[in-house]
Parts: structure tokens; C-alpha cells; sequence
């Protein structure tokens, strides 16, 4: 039997939206001992038995020779995959957990653009979204699919309701991604106090993102395809916004951008690198 205590908080949400980065950031924190793995998919693994699960898989991924360290894990998939809340729950029902946001139909650009990138998806942009391309989600078991739910894990305010029964309000931090593009120490710092950790890394780490992929060979999306997608997403985003207290009206709007002339918002602020 594997006797270590429980993992202390999770960024579980959402993929593509700037997770990569956050489990680089915390990891550099000297109160924090960050799974070596980025996405170590222990609670969406359907390979497992839930009715005695083996947690040395997860465990593993940790230095437990150290002491008085928090334990973070970030697999985005959670929000999204079903069930998974609720094993952390029955794993750690005084976890902490971390969603971050982004603009759901970025995000779904972003994540045709991994898949297409790893030669997993073969559809144009167009036809992924389109009913066809979202009818391999709707067919897949459960409901759900790995790779092709470029549209159905934008739909936030489900995935949000699923985190807020499984877990006490005051154990749960939503952010938007674009304002750690924008204002990463002072993010960071609202990490560290909701964590109950002393504030560290505004003074020890230079901002930079992360980048999984290689720049923006794929280009950006066209402009029929984004107010398609804005349209399907609207009615999710206001609700999103009520459940989290996140402002996100300027999602509402054609005219927001991450980018500004060709270059990622975030490059004014002085950000090296983008993840997308």
C-alpha cells in the first residue's frame, strides 16, 4: 500500500490555456515539489481500478524525501474528462484546484493546430468544428474523445459546475490565461497566496512562456470560422463568467485579440515566448 500523503493542489483545466507554463512558474517555487511530469494523467487513466486504485503511478513523480512541501500536479484534461473530479475528490477532499481560461475559440484553434501538428487530425480547421468533424466526439464512449473535442471542451460552464459540486468554492482558483500573458508575477502572485505559500517568484523568476510546439507555422484562424465559433460559444461565456466572478465580456466581443499586429498581446509586457 502506498502511504504517502495526498497530492495539495492540481491545475486540472483547461488544455491549452497556459498550464504548461504555470507548472514551469510553481515549479521553481522552494515551498513546492511539482510532479516531474507535466500531465501525469493518473485520474483520467480508465486502465485503473477505481475500486482500489494504485497510486503508485502517480506517487512516483515526487521527491518524498523532502518535507513541509505543498504537491501540485497539472493534467488539464480533468475538467473535461468525466469522473476524474470526482476521484481527486475521493483521493484529496481538501485539494486545491486550479482552472485556468482561455478564450474557447482560440483555445479549439490552438489544440487543431497540436493535433495537426502531431499528424493525429487530418480535417481542416473547418471541417474539425463542423458537425461531421464533432460528430467523432458524439460517437466516441461516453461522449468524449481525447483529441477531436476541439468545440466541446470550450464549453466551460458545464466542466466549471462539475468542479464547483466536487469541491468547495474556496478551494478553487479561475483565471484567465490572457492576464498571465499579461501580468504573470502579479498572477502568480494571486497563486501563492491562494496556495497559503510565502509570495517568492515575482522576485526570483524572468516571465517567459513555454512553447510545446515550434512558433506559428500554422497560421491564424480565418475570420469566418472565429465568428462561427463565437457565436456557438457566447451564451457559454456569460454563463462561465457568472459561475467563476471572472469579468469575460471583452470575449464577447469580434474585436478581441491575443494578438496585436502579427505578435502575441503578450510580447508587450515583455513575455520571451508563447505557449500555443
Amino acid at each position: 500500500m502506498d502511504a504517502h500523503a495526498p497530492i495539495d493542489f492540481f491545475i486540472a483545466g483547461v488544455q491549452k490555456a497556459g498550464t504548461t507554463a504555470l507548472a514551469h512558474y510553481l515549479s521553481q517555487h522552494p515551498g513546492i515539489d511539482f510532479c516531474r511530469v507535466k500531465e501525469s494523467h493518473h485520474f483520467d487513466d480508465e486502465n485503473l481500478n477505481w475500486s482500489h486504485p494504485d497510486r503508485t503511478g502517480l506517487h512516483r513523480h515526487f521527491d518524498w524525501s523532502l518535507t513541509g512541501m505543498l504537491r501540485g500536479d497539472a493534467t488539464p484534461i480533468y475538467t473535461y474528462w468525466p469522473n476524474a473530479l470526482d476521484r481527486i475528490r475521493a483521493y484529496n477532499p481538501d485539494a486545491k484546484i486550479i482552472v485556468s481560461l482561455r478564450h474557447p475559440s482560440f483555445r479549439a484553434y490552438s489544440h487543431w493546430r497540436m493535433e495537426t501538428a502531431r499528424n493525429r487530425e487530418t480535417l481542416s480547421f473547418e471541417a474539425a468544428m463542423s458537425k461531421v468533424g464533432r460528430q467523432r466526439v458524439a460517437d466516441a464512449p461516453g461522449g468524449v474523445h481525447r483529441t477531436y473535442s476541439y468545440v466541446e471542451r470550450g464549453f466551460y460552464a458545464g466542466q466549471i459546475e462539475r468542479v464547483l459540486r466536487s469541491f468547495p468554492r474556496d478551494q478553487v482558483m479561475f483565471l484567465r490565461n490572457d492576464e498571465l500573458w499579461s501580468d504573470p508575477l502579479g498572477t502568480l502572485s494571486h497563486i501563492e497566496a491562494f496556495l497559503g505559500l510565502p509570495g517568492c517568484l515575482a522576485a526570483t523568476i524572468t516571465p517567459e512562456f513555454i512553447l510545446p510546439l515550434k512558433g506559428f507555422e500554422a497560421g491564424q484562424m480565418e475570420g469566418a470560422a472565429r465568428a462561427q465559433l463565437d457565436a456557438l460559444f457566447a451564451r457559454d461565456i456569460e454563463r462561465t463568467a457568472e459561475l467563476t466572478g471572472l469579468d469575460l465580456s471583452d470575449w464577447l466581443s469580434s474585436s478581441y485579440a491575443e494578438f496585436a499586429n502579427g505578435q502575441p498581446q503578450a510580447s508587450r509586457v515583455g513575455l520571451q515566448s508563447l505557449q500555443f
